[in-house]
């Protein structure tokens, strides 16, 4: 993994603002490849496409890379944008918790 340039002055004012810069910066990268892969979806489909009804016209079998992927593109944005209906941020703060009272009652006391 690449260590991240430092911050601007201009987006660092504090040293709180440290982690938030790092969050928001991994933010980022993650909207950046979710935008690469609809990039990349889009392309080969359409190069998919275009083979299939040079080569095979009659056989429309572009419709499957094209459902398969698409399928699998759909979760890459639901967890980018962090659309998970049954699993929003209520659901993984009592996860949390229940993790860590499962962790404190395994070690007993001391």
């Amino acid at each position: 993994m690449r260590s991240s340039p430092p911050p601007s002055r201009d987006t660092v004012e504090t040293p709180d603002d440290r982690p938030r810069y790092e969050r928001a910066r991994r933010r980022v990268r993650q909207i950046r490849g979710f935008y690469l892969h609809c990039a990349l979806f889009v392309a080969v489909n359409v190069v998919l496409h275009v083979i299939n009804f040079v080569a095979s016209p009659k056989v429309y079998w572009a419709f499957w890379p094209l459902l398969g992927w698409g399928i699998g593109l759909l979760a890459h944005g639901f967890a980018t944008y962090r659309w998970v209906p049954f699993m929003g941020k209520e659901w993984e703060e009592r996860k949390i918790r229940e993790l860590m009272d499962r962790d404190r009652r395994d070690k007993g006391p001391g």
